[in-house]
């Protein structure tokens, strides 16, 4: 009688659901304008509202729209552009740092809730495979506190390193379970299916992991100036990583989240690339599939079925408290402060990607019904308000305890203004890209810079558009990275003049160049451009060479001098290397060079203690000892000596690199030329 009340209700208001194309894709852009906005004011997740949104428009409330076949195509590419994008945000090498963490609390933080998820479920009458698959979406979590870290500045403690390590963990164990679930209720579980399970896992695992990575770098580094191009390849890994996996029966949002993992290591997370696969994922993918989830949701089950009321309840108890125990046994384990429990707890609770994705597909397959469905989002929307707020509460305890973070260092003055002359745009993309990574970690500004040389003569009106158009095209870089940006064209008699001189005016605290790898005899003899700007800079500069993408570069290589270590440039020096190696997902080892005995330094003791970074320490020639330290895609990164070399007729970089960059040409660097004043 309710049921028919409702859908004669919805029939007085709505006649028919809304079949127009034009007026059904109004109709949900309307929904992912408003219903975010209106909860993020209501102190709510936007997801949530996405959601309940569906429910409004959906079979089951005013029957505005139906969940036709265009719904769910287009709510099953946001289901896998969901899962990818969760696959981005997670790395294999934070299991490399505090792996023993990582591993203890990822098996902890997916067998507790496994195991009390289960039982739960079975209590309520739930068959054995729903009862697991239920459990298993209690296991898997989305860290979706993420940026209150960022906020806070304790992404490098060691509970968030542990609970990123443990999310990997524990994702990829939940969707197994579900990919193995999913056979059993199928009546395909065999002794067949694990004879061909495992194996081509196994294949398609590393064909993943290592294929597409090495496919990515050729791609990027052959192709990497179209923008266009860059993201169609990834949205074509995602979909062939994704059909690949079903081929082998297992479900596509798992092919998904390897696709991100692979994928990772060569797109660094503040590049223009990142942004644009963010961006377009969580505008328009994403909400797809969060209001198709939402038109699954029955909401009379609650008036219907008052049982819904019981299992939504069993769900978030269970779930709350072994992800809890989890966070306590583990913290406990390896001695952490009740602050840093309670975070690694607040990370690992909230529900979203993983469970929706799981909970979808088993609703599809009717494994499960819509009072679980609706047990599920109840679920979502408790640990989706509490995750945020338990992180925020408790990570407050901890920020006192990080000695060194990416905020609170000489990286934020360094590049807090980069002034970046560009020429070309087929060969400035490297540089932009470089400038961009360091000012949108410090909050800063661009500040790209093009000269025209006066002559004597009228600027022709071809030489001020191309002016304008390359000063257009790194604004338009900077604007997809939300990156501040102030454009400058300017009009010198000479060009190391105007870059000099626009340093000073603009108060620029960083100046990046491009340098091709060696000097003419001419301008051995009369100096270059970057010569006379590196004589004449009251600001440090950062010299660079590129010969590949920078986002293919596999390790950050920092060699430095006995003396270089001890000076005061070293501090900014490092820290760029280090904040290199964290957006470009990069392995960091540093490199001392001695040229008499080999001796302990206070300063590398702390940074081993506190950084947990790789140091090598070493005695010979500074030249041959860094040939001997070099590999394929690193990036080596120098300091120019300037004490040791007179300020006039040198070149800007110094003998030593020079002679590297000859030896290795395909070799990227960056020199560091500071100006006297730093010492």
């Amino acid at each position: 009688m309710i049921s028919l009340n409702n859908n004669l209700m919805a029939s007085l208001l709505f006649p028919r659901p809304i079949d127009d194309p034009v007026a059904v894709f109004l109709t949900i852009l309307a929904i992912m304008l408003i219903a975010p906005l209106l909860f993020e004011r209501l102190r709510l997740p936007g997801i949530v509202g996405l959601i309940l949104a569906g429910v409004v428009v959906g079979p089951n409330g005013l029957g505005l729209l139906e969940r036709d076949d265009t719904i769910i195509l287009l709510g099953t590419v946001g289901l896998l552009f969901l899962m990818f994008m969760a696959g981005l945000e997670t790395s294999l090498d934070d299991l490399k740092t505090n792996a023993n963490k990582a591993i203890v609390f990822g098996l902890g933080t997916f067998a507790l809730p496994m195991i009390i998820g289960t039982v739960a479920m079975l209590a309520l009458g739930y068959g054995v495979l729903a009862a697991v698959l239920v459990a298993s979406c209690f296991a898997s979590h989305t860290l979706l506190a993420l940026p209150v870290l960022g906020r806070l500045g304790i992404m490098r403690s060691p509970a968030v390193t542990a609970t990123l390590g443990a999310t990997l963990i524990t994702n990829v164990l939940a969707l197994l379970v579900l990919a193995v679930v999913v056979k059993a209720h199928g009546g395909t579980l065999t002794l067949s299916f694990w004879l061909f399970l495992i194996p081509a896992l196994a294949i398609y695992t590393f064909a993943s992991l290592w294929g597409v990575p090495q496919l990515g770098r050729w791609f990027f580094r052959r192709f990497g100036h179209d923008e266009g191009a860059e993201f169609i390849f990834v949205l074509a890994a995602l979909f062939v990583v994704s059909y690949l996996a079903g081929l082998i029966e297992i479900e596509p949002i798992i092919g998904a989240f390897l696709a991100g993992i692979a994928l990772t290591p060569i797109i660094p997370q503040l590049s223009p690339l990142m942004n644009r696969i963010q961006f377009i994922g969580n505008t328009l993918f994403v909400p797809f599939f969060l209001i198709s989830v939402g038109m699954l949701i029955d909401p009379l089950i609650l008036i219907k079925q008052p049982k819904s009321l019981l299992v939504a309840s069993v769900m978030i108890v269970a779930e709350v408290i072994s992800k809890y125990i989890a966070a306590w046994i583990a913290g406990k384990w390896f001695k952490l402060s009740n602050s840093s429990i309670m975070v690694m707890f607040g990370l690992s609770m909230a529900q979203a990607a993983s469970t929706l994705a799981a909970i979808t597909v088993a609703y599809q397959i009717k494994l499960v019904d819509q009072l679980t469905v609706n047990g599920i989002i109840a679920m979502i929307l408790v640990t989706c308000i509490a995750s945020p707020w338990i992180t925020e509460r408790w990570g407050r305890g901890i920020k006192t305890q990080e000695k060194i973070t990416t905020t609170e260092t000489p990286t934020q003055p360094l590049a807090h203004r980069v002034l970046v002359p560009v020429a070309n745009p087929s060969t400035e993309d490297n540089l932009l890209n470089l400038a961009l990574i360091l000012t949108k970690a410090s909050g800063g500004t661009l500040l790209p810079l093009h000269v025209l040389r006066d002559q004597g003569k009228p600027i022709s009106s071809l030489e001020r558009m191309q002016q304008r158009q390359l000063l257009e095209s790194a604004t338009r870089l900077a604007h997809a990275t939300v990156t501040s940006v102030e454009p400058i064209g300017r009009i010198d008699d000479t060009i190391d003049g105007g870059i000099v001189r626009t340093a000073l005016e603009h108060h620029a605290s960083l100046i990046i160049c491009g340098w091709k790898g060696y000097s003419t005899y001419q301008e051995n003899f009369f100096g270059s451009v970057l010569d006379r700007v590196a004589r004449r800079s009251q600001v440090p500069m950062l010299i660079t060479r590129f010969t590949e993408p920078i986002r293919n570069l596999n390790r950050v290589l920092l060699a430095v001098t006995e003396e270089q270590v001890s000076s005061v440039r070293f501090q900014p020096t490092f820290k760029i290397a280090k904040l290199l190696s964290t957006e470009l997902k990069a392995t960091l080892q540093i490199l001392v060079i001695f040229s008499g005995k080999v001796h302990e330094l206070e300063q590398l003791k702390a940074i081993e203690e506190q950084e947990k970074i790789s140091i090598k320490q070493k005695r010979g020639n500074f030249v041959s000892t860094v040939f001997s330290a070099l590999q394929t895609h690193d990036l080596l990164i120098l300091e120019v000596n300037t004490q040791s070399t007179p300020r006039v007729r040198t070149s800007a970089v110094g003998k030593d690199p020079e002679d590297i960059a000859r030896s290795y040409p395909d070799l990227s660097m960056l020199i560091f030329h500071f100006p006297d004043s730093v010492d």
